[in-house]
């Protein structure tokens, strides 16, 4: 008997939570160079819930040998949130398109925080939360992603 194998796993869509920093590193590995209109993401200050609507690249897909690379629309929300606060993002731009590079928390007391989410470009999107509570859920099918290519970083 062999153990699994992850490429054996089924395609599905994504529905993942996070209620601590080492879950949310797992969903940051997998918004890694997402990208998303400057219109996509809303703060809900009485709902204390911040989302972004992205077009995630599917580092997780096992049928890349089958297909051409793939991206998906996903929501990532984050609820707790007291405040946002951004740095080199002008919103005013409508047609500006963001590339999310990570999602990260700073510890602060008793479970509270900031999670910061680092754009290319070096923009940059504060969350002050009163804990990490996230959750990354993909909305639509797979499509091919419009670059076909994988995305690279320089070292």
């Amino acid at each position: 008997m062999e153990d699994a194998r992850f490429e054996d796993g089924r395609e599905a869509p994504l529905n993942l939570g996070a209620l601590d920093g080492d879950d949310l590193q797992i969903i940051s590995s997998l918004v890694q160079d997402a990208v998303f209109p400057v219109t996509e993401m809303t703060w809900d200050r009485k709902a204390r819930r911040f989302g972004l609507l992205l077009n995630r690249f599917r580092w997780e897909d096992g049928g890349k040998g089958r297909h051409a690379p793939e991206r998906v629309q996903a929501v990532l929300a984050f609820d707790t949130v007291l405040a946002v606060a951004t740095q080199g993002v002008d919103r005013s731009d409508r047609d500006v398109i963001l590339s999310l590079l990570s999602v990260t928390f700073e510890a602060g007391a008793d479970g509270a925080g900031d999670i910061l989410l680092t754009l290319a470009g070096d923009g940059a999107i504060r969350l002050s939360v009163e804990a990490i509570e996230a959750t990354l859920k993909d909305v639509t099918k797979p499509y091919v992603a419009p670059s076909k290519s994988v995305p690279k970083h320089d070292d």
